[in-house]
């Protein structure tokens, strides 16, 4: 399933470096605005301890784990929507994005500099929201001046939709991002296809000192920072990308030993992968066996066909019925004959609506 999230930010905030940590690759990370000119996609495991669990008792001969896509976007600029700075390479990367991981410096280093002089997270994320705003509202009001007269000659369609693009754009002009307005399922359809880049979910991710790993509330703009994202409901994932990419590095128990040092639980990648596929919608189901234990990613909400899809085309095509049990019933039992002696395993059908941590064998005849 191939979703992304392109993370964004103002020059010299730690995107690059960020990015080097979750992928392990070696994109440049230079300390000058515009280091990263094309976008770099890097494909990460989604961590998941359950895939740990299951391994432990199947002991299969490979385990494959589910994968997520992140983009590292070049950096924006004030006037990027006018195509300042790389603006509108950095509007076109970004449009072909699922969802938006904002990098939002939140440490002071006099040896790193800040496009605009200061550290201010507050004034950083409006630079950017604004800036996408600004595009939206482009793309907007274009849309209108194309329609406008379809609308005016009595089109019923048209009319409708002229309607809904002079919500969007009263509400863009307000500074407010598409996706604060409550669209009815009609209205979606149409927004869908604009591609409107305020429209794509948004975590913001606040790149800490290392002094404030341990405690983040210590840090005043880490506060500010949660305080305007609570106010628009997005989430804030605290991380020291610096920290980060020195984990990358690390052997799994080399990694544990470090993050106890730390005084952490779990390394801020592993929790910002998270939050980026629970941004989507996304879910996990497996399927288990001597030769393979593996994660499977699925939309929320999919039904027991199109997981099989996820697998192989012909699965959809062809599906009979899904042989499915739970993950916790599994390592409660301990192996499947125990679950069927006691009831745990069912037949679904085509209707069946998917659920995360579903463990399934699909039947299908093609």
């Amino acid at each position: 399933m191939p979703l992304t999230a392109g993370i964004v930010g103002l020059p010299n905030v730690g995107k690059s470096t960020l990015f080097n940590a979750i992928t392990n690759a070696q994109v440049e990370a230079a300390n000058y605005p515009f280091a990263t000119i094309d976008p770099n996609v890097g494909v990460v495991e989604v961590p998941d301890h359950r895939l740990d669990e299951l391994t432990k008792l199947v002991q299969p001969k490979k385990t494959v784990p589910t994968t997520f896509e992140f983009t590292d976007i070049a950096g924006l600029v004030r006037g990027a929507s006018k195509g300042e700075g790389l603006g509108n390479k950095f509007l076109a990367n970004i449009r072909e994005t699922d969802a938006i991981c904002e990098v939002v410096r939140c440490f002071r280093d006099p040896n790193v500099t800040h496009v605009d002089g200061d550290v201010d997270p507050i004034r950083d994320i409006e630079t950017i929201n604004l800036e996408l705003i600004f595009a939206d509202l482009a793309t907007v009001e274009n849309r209108i001046a194309r329609i406008g007269k379809k609308a005016q000659s009595g089109d019923k369609e048209a009319k409708e939709e002229v309607l809904i693009l002079d919500k969007l754009k009263a509400a863009l002009e307000a500074e407010k991002p598409a996706r604060s307005i409550d669209f009815t399922k009609e209205e979606i359809l149409f927004v869908k296809q604009w591609s409107l880049l305020t429209m794509k979910p948004l975590i913001y991710v606040a790149n800490l000192g290392e002094e404030d790993l341990e405690e983040p509330t210590a840090n005043p703009y880490y506060n500010t920072l949660v305080e305007y994202a609570d106010k628009e409901g997005s989430k804030v994932v605290p991380i020291c990308a610096k920290i980060e990419a020195e984990l990358a590095g690390l052997e799994p128990e080399e990694k544990k030993l470090f993050l106890e040092e730390l005084g952490i639980k779990e390394s801020g990648l592993d929790r910002l992968i998270k939050e980026a596929y629970a941004l989507l919608g996304l879910c996990t189901f497996f399927t288990v066996g001597v030769q393979e234990v593996r994660a499977w990613t699925f939309k929320k909400g999919m039904l027991a066909p199109e997981m099989a899809g996820v697998i192989h085309t012909d699965f959809q095509r062809g599906f009979i019925k899904a042989e499915t049990y739970s993950y916790d019933d599994f390592i409660q039992y301990g192996s499947e004959q125990a679950l069927k002696d006691a009831g745990k395993v069912r037949q679904e059908g085509k209707q069946y609506v998917g659920q995360d941590g579903d463990i399934m064998l699909f039947k299908f005849n093609v």
